[in-house]
């Protein structure tokens, strides 16, 4: 069984509040390494928690582009291709450059490294929703292109892209109907242009 789970951070509540505050109502036990330094942290960021926040960073700027490709069937009626415009343009010009650059920067298959992480799933994930609205949008990025076809190659993501799997289809009018009623957002609702 793996030791208890270690907090890094100052000895105040700060954002690791919600974290302790997790932890402590699922019954886990964990310790704390308080810093006291500005050294500390630099020496916490170099060391292996690097890769931790790098793949945080990569998945937290992947959900921006994930919300924009989750809310364009709710865009306002005579702005869809405004919409879908803008969408492509953000993917290709800010989103999947960074993208590009980490896999040729370090040449390993990963974005963080020789081992799948969230980050590499989410990427995955993002590049396959943007193919849905724009097929040959990684002409431009042939390491987009590798990576996608080797996560493509894997068992279990072969498994999840059968017809059958859990996995689920663009939205169409019929399920956006249904997900408007469950959260309830009036039809009425139209979200301006993204930009």
């Amino acid at each position: 069984m793996a030791g208890k789970p270690i907090l890094h951070y100052f000895n105040g509540r700060g954002r690791m509040e919600s974290v302790r505050w997790l932890l402590a109502v699922a019954g886990v036990e964990f310790e704390e390494k308080l810093m006291n330094s500005a050294e500390e942290f630099d020496n916490l960021i170099k060391s292996e928690f690097t890769v931790l926040l790098l793949i945080d960073m990569y998945v937290e700027g992947m959900r921006d582009l994930n919300d924009m490709i989750m809310y364009y069937p709710l865009c306002y009626p005579g702005e869809e291709e405004k919409n879908l415009n803008y969408i492509i343009e953000r993917a290709t010009e800010r989103f999947f450059p960074v993208y590009e650059k980490a896999l040729k920067s370090h040449g390993k298959n990963y974005l963080v490294g020789n081992q799948m992480s969230w980050a590499d799933i989410q990427l995955f994930e993002a590049i396959l929703m943007v193919e849905e609205l724009k097929s040959d949008v990684l002409s431009a990025f042939p390491k987009l292109q590798e990576f996608k076809a080797r996560m493509g190659k894997l068992p279990s993501i072969q498994k999840f892209l059968q017809p059958g799997s859990q996995r689920k289809p663009k939205m169409d009018a019929k399920n956006l109907a249904v997900a408007k009623k469950i959260f309830k957002v009036d039809d009425s609702v139209f979200l301006k242009h993204m930009s």
